[in-house]
């Protein structure tokens, strides 16, 4: 599978399209095993210059490291909440479907529900 090379993934971290021969790494990427740690990965790194600029502030280096770790929690926070529109919205930029899932996911939730079918019937 072919990877963006470092730009492009800048890129891509900021919301940019990637060209159409990366397709199956962004499929990977969105929907893949650990999706959700590379979903904050790349959402936290647009951050960094202002979690870098709290380190310019006066005070006691433990206070500013303070606020840094109160901004990266609360930037955590959103990323985390407001990753199934942002993954959606990735999705269809590339092509895809808005609900893609994960395939190991998908295989698994048909065998529960084919399991739960078969216990309780209609």
């Amino acid at each position: 599978m072919k990877r963006p090379n470092p730009i492009q993934w800048i890129g891509y971290s900021y919301g940019r399209k990637l060209p159409d021969d990366l397709r199956d790494w962004v499929r990977h990427d969105l929907t893949g095993t650990f999706a959700l740690p590379r979903h904050i990965v790349r959402g936290l790194f647009p951050l960094t210059p202002i979690f870098a600029l709290f380190l310019l502030f006066p005070g006691e280096l433990w206070l500013r490291g303070a606020m840094i770790l109160l901004a990266v929690l609360l930037a955590v926070f959103y990323i985390v909440a407001y990753m199934p529109m942002n993954r959606a919205h990735r999705l269809a930029k590339h092509g895809f479907p808005q609900d893609l899932e994960n395939p190991a996911r998908a295989t698994r939730r048909a065998a529960e529900r084919a399991a739960y079918e078969a216990r309780y019937p209609h």
